[in-house]
């Protein structure tokens, strides 16, 4: 039988520690239950008491098949653990499972808390039993560990040691600098085991400062740790954490792992991998890494023409695993270099089956050429590509037709008697022989300015008529300007991301010596692109 490998979740705490990530209470809980979800075994909510945001957390905490746990400190020096509010205040979070962090780094112990060895040992010894005596599941984070090990290995083992007679059910290893390299990290695990910690009751938690943290988390997986911490998407301090995002299907699909070990995330769980992570960046209202393993965009995008031919032959020539068990999808990417092989491969993705040596494949690539020399790019535009493909083959619908567009700008004083812009757009569609005009500013609901292409945006997408429904839950997250030639004839190209409620991500391209008109006819894409997949080609 597999043997049980567990997943602890620190996002909601190690996460947090990102530079400018501050999560709301509402969006830790979104967050939780995403996790839950999952399939993770632990999720780590916060440190009670440290702020009003982690305290309220644990308020509302949802009811999870995962173990709910509170983060916190070992006791103080100079107190007992029934009497250190810093530790009540963590247990009072009511959580069945609670970890401590406490140094194992003799320097620490000395320079930073300023006390003897042993007197820190006997903090570790007590406030883990405390917890124990409590009922709840013990964990001890053993910070800085490696770099103690490497200092003063019958120190740093003594410690843990202590927390393991105390009733520690994990005690979890910490490389906190994210210096320790894997072949470093496998040969210390083996030699805490064969010191007397069993590898059943140790943990991993490392940081990614040299890129290597997932590869250090799976190392002291095979020197015998059955837990393993980590965050979504990599967040953390610094560079961030182990990136449970790329550890779970590696764990998952990959052998040695997958035959033995049972790490309780089913399959159906993994295809829900790429909403997941793309979620957590629209709750920090970033762009996602294109380049992330497993669910990113490029994550499964061949562009070469040799190798797309051989994707189309059997994807597994180029592909590690099916994309589609981790949710995402294959992208043929266009461009200049292209070849009938991608082109056909790409055609068939968006519904449009084009027979080899059909005329229509030649005239497509010509004009992606003779596009990409004005200053298109199709290589991530893709729904561009599609609405291109699309009109030559004269299967592009015309849902609304814009019979024209108007921007203004204008800088003036408001009640505060401050300088301030405001742009107002005016659309005028067609839809159905009924002609629509829709006006819009670029105000948020803050009162502050959003810019042209934003009153634009919100003025194209407020009356489409019969199909106005269908784009309501579309929005721009993701705005990019280039200028492709200098001087004065400066060519600008516009890229938008735009996604809807179900999660979709999809890229327009724009091309103007205008930056507002080529924004609008990357928006006008995102539009039509929107409602050919959920309206079809009929009109």
């Amino acid at each position: 039988m597999a043997e049980r490998l567990y997943l602890y979740d620190t996002t909601l705490r190690d996460g947090q520690q990102t530079q400018g990530v501050q999560f709301s209470t509402p969006e830790k809980l979104r967050i939780a239950e995403a996790l839950d979800a999952l399939g993770v075994d632990y999720i780590e909510g916060g440190w009670p008491g440290a702020n009003p945001t982690d305290s309220a957390f644990f308020e509302e905490a949802p009811a999870s098949r995962a173990v709910m746990t509170a983060f916190g400190m070992t006791k103080r020096a100079g107190r007992s653990a029934e009497n250190d509010d810093v530790l009540s205040a963590v247990l009072n979070a009511g959580t069945p499972a609670v970890c401590l962090v406490g140094k194992t780094h003799d320097f620490h112990v000395t320079a930073a808390l300023g006390i003897e060895l042993s007197e820190n040992v006997a903090n570790i010894r007590a406030s883990v039993a405390h917890i124990v005596a409590q009922g709840r599941e013990a964990l001890f984070d053993a910070e800085h560990f490696f770099d103690g090990w490497k200092a003063n290995a019958p120190y740093a083992l003594e410690c843990l040691q202590a927390a393991l007679e105390a009733g520690a059910r994990w005690i979890v290893l910490c490389d906190t600098n994210g210096g320790t390299l894997p072949h470093e990290i496998y040969r210390i695990v083996a030699e805490v085991i064969a010191g007397g910690i069993p590898g059943e009751r140790l943990g991993i938690h490392t940081h990614n400062d040299t890129e290597n943290a997932v590869a250090c988390s799976l190392a002291a997986v095979d020197a015998g740790v059955r837990q393993v911490q980590g965050t979504l998407n990599g967040l953390g301090e610094r560079c961030g954490n182990a990136n449970l995002t790329s550890l779970i299907p590696t764990l998952l699909l990959k052998e040695p792992y997958a035959s033995r070990y049972d790490i309780n995330v089913s399959r159906d769980a993994l295809e829900a991998l790429t909403q997941t992570s793309r979620m957590l960046d629209e709750v920090l209202n970033r762009v996602p890494m294109r380049q992330a393993p497993y669910v990113g965009s490029s994550a499964f995008a061949h562009k070469a023409g040799l190798h797309a031919s051989a994707i189309l032959k059997d994807p597994t020539t180029y592909e590690h695993v099916d994309p589609a068990t981790v949710g995402n999808r294959r992208v043929i990417p266009m461009s200049n270099q292209a070849g009938q092989s991608n082109l056909r491969r790409r055609l068939a993705e968006a519904g449009l089956e084009v027979a080899p040596g059909d005329p229509a494949l030649a005239r497509i690539l010509d004009e992606i050429k003779t596009r990409e020399a004005q200053g298109y790019t199709y290589d991530t535009a893709q729904a561009s590509f599609e609405l291109l493909a699309r009109e030559i083959l004269g299967r592009l619908p015309s849902y609304f037709e814009v019979k024209r567009y108007r921007v203004t700008i204008e800088r003036r004083k408001n009640k505060y008697d401050r300088m301030v812009s405001l742009s107002e757009a005016v659309v005028v569609v067609k839809v159905d022989g009924e002609k629509k005009l829709s006006v819009s500013d670029s105000l948020d609901n803050e009162g502050f300015d959003r810019g042209p292409v934003n009153a634009l945006s919100k003025a194209l997408a407020k009356d489409l008529g019969r199909y106005q429904s269908i784009i309501d839950d579309m929005r721009l997250v993701d705005f990019k300007v280039r200028i492709t030639q200098g001087g004065t004839e400066a060519v600008t190209r516009v890229i938008i991301d735009s996604q809807d409620g179900r999660g979709r991500r999809w890229q327009t391209v724009g091309v103007s010596a205008n930056i507002v008109d080529a924004s609008f006819e990357a928006l006008l894409d995102a539009v039509r692109w929107k409602l050919i997949r959920d309206c079809g080609e009929v009109a």
